[in-house]
């Protein structure tokens, strides 16, 4: 049996009707985009890795994920009932890298789940913080016996909790997403307009502390900030899915998202020293730090309100892509069975949750957005080299199919930023995903 036989997931059109606007598209992708990654890492990656030239390296990862958005934009519009890289890889290159495609995705999820309750329990701490209340040391955070915390309890908690209801209606959970993600914006909107006010030029002043970084194999500097705010973009494939106007929702999308990435990491680092950041509820931690706490109060509430709902949508593709495999003999059979009751795939959902609470429970944010990353960059890789192969195999897209332009040249220049990006990761975080 060939490693790479391919799978015929439909090659018909869809006929699902065009009926989204350009600005309905525009939308769905800041909607999906925005959320845990400014939330969260803008902190570490400010204090850690790039200082105020953070905003750099927000635009270099805007670059990145838009040439990996329009692969995505062909295959989805190619093989529009193939649901994401697995199929994709699946139905242009074979079932052995499918396979890697899989557990690559699964990776991602998981950890992606498991990095947004971590950011859901550094907000919550940071409000109870706020009112006098503290947890005990040692269930505050990331296994560290040195710093004398074992285990963070709060995001184990809320993926119990996130579990529970997907076991229970799945459907009413993620009907909540929708109704918060307006204020998300209203959240950065405050952060954006109070701390305007409290600007200090001189925090700009040593821009760029670590330098530009290296193309390959650095670890500090402008690149290596790239690398994590790539985590700020996740969420990017959801516009391809539209079968609407993909190409110009997807530029614009990234626009304005890199646009609001850039404002928001320009006035953290003003308002507040970058050396002050390195922490897991930075827009918060900023709007108490310069003496607005009713502000940072409402940033902290809408965070664990939306942030909770993000856990729920991605808890929930994670349980369904763990079915996906195990229906197509990649996983024991016992992840593809349903509940008779709620009628969800009960095992996967279980082995997600239970994971993905170990993962929060266990490892610092900072840490599982970077397998995030490589993870996401590996098997964007995939598809770059996926979608020369199409190109060779099947040709070009037909007239009302969407076309990649200068094939093979974008997809191998998307390889070696891709390649560059993972470079930037420390061998800890290579050897987990390895």
């Amino acid at each position: 049996m060939s490693i790479f036989r391919k799978k015929d997931v439909g090659l018909a059109q869809t006929e699902m009707k065009r009926h989204l606007t350009l600005r309905d598209v525009v939308l769905l992708g800041i909607g999906a985009m925005v959320g845990t990654g400014i939330f969260t890492i803008t902190g570490t990656a400010a204090s850690t890795l790039a200082g105020p030239a953070l905003i750099i390296s927000v635009l270099i990862s805007a670059v990145c994920v838009g040439m990996s958005a329009i692969f995505f934009a062909e295959f989805a519009s190619r093989y529009p009932s193939a649901g994401g890289v697995y199929g994709y890889l699946y139905a242009s290159w074979g079932e052995y890298p499918a396979w890697m495609g899989g557990w690559l995705t699964m990776i991602v999820f998981m950890n992606a789940v498991s990095s947004v309750a971590s950011g859901w329990g550094a907000y919550l701490k940071g409000l109870l913080a706020s009112f006098g209340l503290q947890l005990p040391q040692a269930i505050s955070g990331p296994f560290n016996p040195s710093q004398g915390t074992y285990i963070d309890l709060l995001p184990v908690l809320v993926l119990v909790l996130v579990t529970a209801l997907l076991l229970l209606d799945s459907k009413q959970a993620l009907r909540l997403n929708s109704l918060l993600v307006v204020l998300k914006f209203s959240a950065l909107a405050v952060f954006i307009l109070v701390g305007l006010f409290h600007l200090n030029p001189s925090n700009w002043a040593n821009f760029a502390p670590f330098g530009f970084g290296q193309i390959y194999g650095g670890k500090t500097g402008i690149m290596a900030g790239a690398s994590l705010m790539f985590f700020g973009f996740l969420g990017f494939e959801s516009i391809s899915m539209t079968v609407d106007d993909v190409p110009r929702g997807i530029v614009l999308a990234l626009i304005i998202v890199a646009a609001l990435y850039a404002v928001v990491s320009l006035v953290l680092t003003g308002a507040v020293h970058y050396t002050k950041l390195n922490v897991d509820d930075a827009v918060a931690y900023a709007l108490r730090y310069i003496g607005v706490p009713w502000a940072a109060n409402y940033v902290s509430v809408v965070a664990i309100m939306t942030l909770i709902t993000v856990c729920i949508s991605m808890a929930y593709a994670l349980s369904r892509m763990v079915y996906s495999l195990a229906r197509d003999g990649f996983l024991p059979q016992t992840f593809q069975k349903v509940s008779k009751t709620h009628k969800v795939p009960h095992h996967a959902t279980l082995l997600t949750g239970i994971l993905s609470a170990i993962s929060a429970g266990l490892f610092s944010l900072a840490n599982m957005a970077s397998l995030v990353n490589i993870a996401t960059l590996a098997y964007l890789v995939l598809l770059a080299i996926a979608l020369i192969i199409l190109r060779k195999d099947k040709g070009l897209p037909q007239k009302d199919e969407f076309k990649v332009p200068f094939v093979p040249v974008l997809p191998i220049i998307s390889i070696i930023v891709c390649l560059s990006f993972m470079s930037q990761y420390s061998w800890q975080t290579w050897l987990a995903f390895g």
